[in-house]
């Protein structure tokens, strides 16, 4: 029976602790393919707790009965210590938390600093932006645009921002942030608990497997130029309660952080390199960010998609065209300049005759991040 005891405890220990290395980053755990194995750990959590501590509790009539009472006691202190810490001190969802309230000023009121990098949307003529300084702590903000829900989510360790529409066959659902997959956010869903990867917002994990959010284009500017291209806008502001928290994060954004998570290379193509990903016809393509400071405006091909890319005057805004036919834009002075006539950031027709620029989504990502999920990736 004393055998049973330590059995239990052995179990305990183990099993807390692999449920969160696989899903939290530790050494060596995010580059593992080990999604599957920890599904089943976490589906399986209260059976194979309610077994271990049965043995624990079993065989605790044995040890406690000796003489030697400390000893066993110390294992079952531990047991319990590993689990209190993997599951609420260590646990995604009690360490970052969504705001208490989506406070929203428009650009008169505003007290978020004009060069904070923003994640911009807008739909049914709304317009909205979300301050990277802020989603990145929380890593999903609930918010309603346009008369649709969104979910404005961001992972600071690969540095993406996305917006969902958080609905599953057309029913509204509710996410929870659950862990991270090769460095990725993951969500899970309330109704099946499917696993959700934020960078694609598709599920890999769970009765929802293969099934994916739909996404709502966005765009990565500071916010001067959002409210330039945006003046109705209203802007995310500051959660009070979590003003501390924010203050930590205030050099994340320009790539000045020290965290070993979240810190940028400078040199092009390392790991936590930036880079601007582009997908279009099934293919995908990464540009190098200090080489689009360099030029201002890339013409390039992307799969059978000729396309441009543009970052605005400020260093930090980056816009990205379909330009059906393939001829060299122009750029100069937050300008496009086609062969028929000027557009603006969004691409809408300033001079000459044509329709307006076609949009299609680009992405800052660090580069680890975007070879991961593009595997067949092009560099430019």
């Amino acid at each position: 029976m004393k055998k049973l005891f330590y059995l239990g405890i052995l179990g305990v220990i183990l099993y807390e602790i692999a449920k969160v290395y696989f899903i939290m980053p530790m050494p060596g755990s995010q580059q593992m393919n080990s999604i599957d194995a920890s599904y089943i750990l976490h589906t399986w959590r209260w059976p194979l707790r309610i077994l271990f501590w049965a043995m624990v509790v079993v065989g605790g009539f044995s040890v406690f009965s000796g003489k030697m009472k400390w000893l066993p006691a110390i294992f079952l202190l531990l047991a319990a210590g590993i689990t209190y810490t993997t599951n609420f001190e260590m646990a995604a969802d009690t360490m970052f938390y969504q705001p208490s309230q989506v406070i929203q000023h428009d650009a008169a009121t505003n007290k978020v600093d004009m060069d904070r990098l923003v994640i911009g949307v807008e739909h049914n003529g709304e317009a909205k932006a979300y301050p990277i300084q802020y989603i990145g702590y929380h890593h999903q903000v609930r918010d309603v645009l346009g008369g649709k829900p969104i979910m404005v989510t961001y992972c600071t360790v690969c540095r993406t921002g996305r917006v969902f529409e958080p609905t599953v066959d057309g029913k509204p659902e509710v996410f929870r942030l659950v862990g991270m997959d090769h460095f990725n956010a993951m969500f899970e869903d309330g109704e099946t608990g499917s696993w959700w990867r934020q960078v694609n917002g598709e599920a890999i994990a769970g009765p929802l497997k293969g099934k994916m959010l739909p996404e709502l284009a966005s765009t990565q500017t500071s916010l001067s130029q959002w409210l330039k291209l945006h003046p109705n806008s209203k802007v995310m502001q500051p959660d009070p309660v979590y003003k501390a928290i924010y203050d930590s994060m205030s050099r994340y954004e320009s790539g000045r952080g020290k965290s070993a998570l979240t810190k940028t290379d400078t040199l092009p193509w390392k790991e936590k390199s930036w880079v601007v990903g582009i997908q279009a016809g099934g293919a995908a393509k990464a540009f190098d960010w200090n080489r689009l400071k360099k030029e201002r405006i890339i013409n390039s091909q992307v799969g059978p998609a000729a396309v441009a890319l543009v970052l605005g005057a400020d260093n930090n805004s980056f816009f990205a065209f379909d330009k059906a036919i393939n001829e060299p834009f122009t750029f100069r002075n937050d300008t496009i300049f086609t062969k028929t006539g000027s557009h603006d950031l969004l691409g809408r027709r300033l001079t000459g005759t044509g329709n307006d620029l076609k949009r299609i989504n680009a992405y800052q990502e660090f580069w680890h991040s975007w070879r991961t999920f593009h595997p067949g990736t092009e560099q430019y």
